[in-house]
């Protein structure tokens, strides 16, 4: 069942900030006008590609960058508004980055994650936007999720009964779900594109085609396993756990800043001796004291899961492909797969 994204960051609002946004809104609602009748006449010529220039696409942040890019190949300039090394969760867009969405052909966002994008994108006046959530279904995740089961919205499978549920964004670390948006992607480029609809096509297979050989690897690479627990700081594997028939077991909930409470750590504890957790994993654009602390306490060891919000040259590897390799062998190790 599709559920409804949750904004993740709760944090209150300083005036100041307000006053600026309301700036910047009033801004961007006249930037609009003028983008909307551009963008009308692009259309109108059968787009910007056919008119000698690439189409300019807006990506909210690296995953929705990356299908872009591979997908659009020379027809296409991206743009992505979270630059490399910032948490997407966190971002905040300067008026430049308002006013200049407007000017876009097409933006490609995911609807949740980024609260100050989604403001941004109703305000733009740009005709063809993509919203990943829309794409595939959307879960209810909190800070474990049993994938043997396959269920969620029960107590103790990362649904309604836990208290750090919200629906989950982090659907592009499944590489099924991935491939999903791939097409959608594919297709709002075909149709903002018209002139080179066929070539869009053609790499949109081609992207399926490695999300699926992606999806076998990680069927295969997991398949003889010792143990199903991993152990993360960040709820960000939930939909790969379901995938691969893992439990994922996190230390905060799907926001990665979030204080885990007494209890949890408690719970954790007893959890990692039960079944037998060797690896506490962290990601590159968070900080990992927390894990290390955890793991500190018992005796375990600490390794990197990537969540891909971004490539940094922290990252293990340079691209999703790269990165999702370099997740495999740590979900190997972890959990003592053969």
């Amino acid at each position: 069942m599709k559920m409804r994204v949750m904004n993740i960051r709760r944090r209150p609002i300083p005036a100041a900030t307000r006053l600026v946004g309301a700036a910047a809104t009033a801004v961007l609602g006249l930037l609009a006008l003028s983008a909307c009748s551009g963008a009308d006449a692009s259309d109108n010529a059968g787009g910007p590609a056919k008119n000698g220039g690439k189409l300019k696409v807006t990506a909210s942040f690296y995953p929705l960058q990356y299908l872009a890019e591979q997908i659009g190949a020379g027809h296409v300039a991206v743009t992505d508004l979270t630059k490399p090394g910032v948490e997407p969760h966190d971002l905040e867009l300067t008026p430049k980055q308002t006013g200049k969405l407007g000017q876009s052909d097409v933006i490609v966002y995911l609807k949740g994650l980024q609260p100050a994008v989604d403001d941004a994108v109703k305000l733009s006046g740009v005709k063809h936007t993509v919203d990943a959530a829309a794409l595939t279904p959307l879960e209810d995740h909190g800070t474990e999720v049993d994938g043997t089961h396959h269920t969620t919205g029960d107590n103790g499978t990362g649904g309604e009964g836990d208290e750090d549920a919200g629906a989950d964004p982090h659907i592009w670390l499944d590489p099924v779900k991935y491939a999903e948006v791939a097409k959608g992607v594919g297709k709002a480029l075909e149709q903002a594109d018209p002139a080179h609809s066929a070539a869009y096509g053609k790499n949109t297979d081609a992207l399926v085609a490695r999300l699926t050989a992606l999806d076998t690897s990680f069927r295969d690479g997991l398949k003889n396993r010792a143990s199903d627990t991993f152990v993360t700081t960040h709820a960000a594997f939930g939909y790969l756990a379901e995938r691969y028939g893992l439990v994922e077991e996190a230390i905060n909930g799907i926001d990665p800043e979030s204080e885990p409470s007494a209890a949890r750590v408690k719970a954790l504890h007893d959890l990692v001796r039960s079944k037998h957790v060797s690896t506490v994993f962290f990601e590159t654009l968070v900080s990992d004291a927390t894990a290390k602390t955890l793991a500190g306490d018992l005796g375990l060891r600490t390794d990197v899961l990537d969540p891909i919000e971004g490539i940094t040259d922290k990252s293990r590897g340079t691209d999703y492909f790269q990165v999702q390799q370099s997740n495999l062998a740590a979900l190997r190790t972890a959990l003592g797969a053969k």
